[in-house]
């Protein structure tokens, strides 16, 4: 009988002993850009003031959700250059976001190529205050005069850029299981002009050039033994159109605390429920 207790004891001293018996939780790198970082949602992450980081964004959000230790290096403003080189910011220098990752990470989630290819400036270049019939021009027909598509070029320049950056996340965290997120839905089929200041075919054709940004993504995962994370179908209905509390998005005028153009924080905990379903499983 002595001799069974002095078997059993240890076990029920680490059993009682917290952190002991349970293994440490499992590593996760967020990589991004402002999609993923969240600027101007409270309350700001001030580890690095300058990539406008939010405490309620989606990669913290899942990561709690999942019981994951996260290091979050998204930073607004960042492309896929900025995950191999240190991207200068207004409040200083935010190191090379894949110097986050390790041999032991288990989880990374990478949100990249918008910003390769302009689409925020695409965007604010399709603002026409006046209506259509008065005066003004389409960006859609500007950029897609002469038979060229300018921003559809730059998007399919997007691929092997985000093809270097997977290779690189599989060399330095060669057993990590990679995720790929997309971007959501930021305008409905012909928009809402003029509550949001867009007309219609150019509305059509900015969210074309995201939904072919998406698609350059899921393909470059799948080539690239990632994962990919459709958040352009759970954001249908969400968009910059809909009602402050509804919407993922903000628009030109945000009415919700969020910058232009970037996710909010309802947008951000619906995202996060779909990147936590994913990396779950």
């Amino acid at each position: 009988m002595r001799r069974l207790v002095l078997l059993v004891l240890p076990v029920l001293l680490a059993l009682s002993v917290p952190g002991v018996a349970s293994a440490a939780p499992a590593k996760y790198v967020a990589l991004g850009d402002s999609a993923a970082s969240g600027p101007l949602i409270p309350l700001p992450d001030l580890s690095m003031p300058g990539c406008f980081r939010s405490t309620a964004n989606y990669p913290k959000l899942a990561a709690a959700q999942l019981g994951l230790a996260l290091t979050d290096v998204t930073c607004s403003g960042a492309d896929t250059n900025d995950m191999f080189n240190p991207q200068e910011t207004d409040l200083g220098t935010a190191p090379p976001q894949l110097d986050a990752l390790t041999a032991d990470t288990s989880v990374v989630t990478l949100q990249i190529g918008g910003n390769d290819a302009g689409l925020v400036g695409l965007a604010e270049s399709c603002l026409n205050i006046w209506p259509e019939w008065l005066s003004g021009s389409s960006c859609a027909d500007e950029y897609t005069a002469g038979g060229r598509d300018v921003y559809g070029e730059r998007v399919s320049n997007v691929r092997p850029r985000v093809d270097a950056v997977l290779a690189a996340i599989h060399s330095r965290a060669p057993s990590a299981r990679v995720f790929v997120v997309g971007y959501t839905t930021y305008l409905p089929q012909n928009g809402c002009y003029p509550r949001v200041q867009v007309w219609p075919r150019d509305a059509n054709y900015i969210q074309a050039k995201i939904d072919q940004l998406n698609q350059v993504l899921a393909d470059a995962a799948a080539a690239g033994g990632a994962s990919y994370v459709d958040i352009r179908t759970p954001g249908i209905g969400k968009d910059v159109c809909k009602s402050a509390s509804v919407r993922w998005t903000e628009p030109f005028i945000p009415e919700n605390v969020a910058a232009p153009l970037h996710p909010n924080a309802t947008g951000m905990r619906g995202m996060a429920t779909v990147v936590g379903a994913a990396i779950a499983g």
